[in-house]
């Protein structure tokens, strides 16, 4: 008896060690958590009251104005959604085609070796400075045709895009049940059939949602945009040229002394905050991916 309420005993010291524990652990996740929505208030506010000022009819119909004129942000809005369209154009395809085969064709030793090659330079470039890879293309693209382009950020961007698509695409097919596949097989489809018509089909939603969360994470990208597309103050459909975005615009209007260009910057940043919440809102409801059956 002695020792079943010893046990007894110990047993409810350590489930009450567990219970601080717990509790321990959640506040300090809920104080984190608190911390973080904070600032990020803070930040949405502070974008939102100074730059919905500047929000009228000549912001999306004007270009960009000197010192002390009034202007708009059409060529910059322009060139920022033409530049990530096309990025992600280039490098959402690529993506999706590299994730595919590190989630599908990785079942040999030789196929596993290059897919976890291919898994690990994608943790790197997932991890690497925007502005290394701005460096990279101003080397061997900006360097070499003797200006600044479009085409250049575009290529940029479709840099950083990239790693996202991969990471989403095979994170999302690995959801697929084995059985599911197995099915497919066994009914005489060959492989590349069962990827495009069954798991690719089975997780559209969560592929879409990958390449939305690359749009959004190269809309607001300065740094490679500074070495490869500049700037330009006039309107501009020719990708071969140096074209306007809303990043650069920021950069370089929050830093002058001029309250007109603060305002604008202001605005461009509102801008980008809003799309990126958009496109979130749409990665995370539209296009949320539920369930595989």
């Amino acid at each position: 008896m002695l020792g079943a309420l010893t046990d007894r005993m110990s047993g409810e010291t350590l489930y009450g060690a567990r219970r601080v524990t717990n509790v321990v652990a959640q506040v300090l996740a809920t104080l984190a958590t608190l911390f973080g929505l904070f600032f990020l208030a803070w930040i949405v506010w502070t974008t939102l009251r100074n730059g919905i000022a500047a929000l009228d009819l000549d912001l999306f119909t004007r270009m960009t104005p000197a010192p002390g004129d009034d202007g708009g942000l059409l060529n910059a809005i322009f060139g920022s959604v033409a530049m990530s369209l096309l990025g992600v154009a280039l490098g959402a395809p690529i993506g999706v085609l590299a994730g595919t085969y590190v989630a599908e064709y990785a079942g040999s030793p030789w196929t596993a070796r290059l897919a976890e090659t291919i898994r690990f330079v994608n943790d790197i470039l997932l991890s690497a400075p925007s502005i290394v890879i701005g460096l990279f293309v101003y080397t061997i693209y900006v360097m070499q045709v003797g200006h600044f382009s479009g085409w250049a950020g575009s290529f940029a961007l479709a840099l950083i895009a990239i790693p996202v698509v991969v990471r989403t695409t095979e994170n999302m097919l690995r959801l697929v049940p084995s059985s599911l596949r197995e099915a497919a097989v066994a009914l005489g489809a060959p492989m590349w059939k069962v990827i495009l018509m069954v798991t690719l089909r089975a997780v559209r939603g969560g592929v879409i949602t990958g390449v939305l969360l690359a749009v959004a994470r190269i809309s607001g990208e300065t740094a490679p945009l500074l070495f490869t597309a500049l700037n330009n103050q006039f309107f501009s459909t020719d990708m071969n040229a140096p074209m306007a975005n809303l990043p650069v615009v920021i950069f370089q209007f929050a830093m002058s002394p001029f309250d007109d260009w603060k305002t604008l910057a202001w605005a461009a940043a509102l801008l980008i905050t809003l799309a990126v919440l958009v496109l979130n809102i749409l990665a995370r409801t539209v296009f949320r991916q539920t369930s595989v059956r």
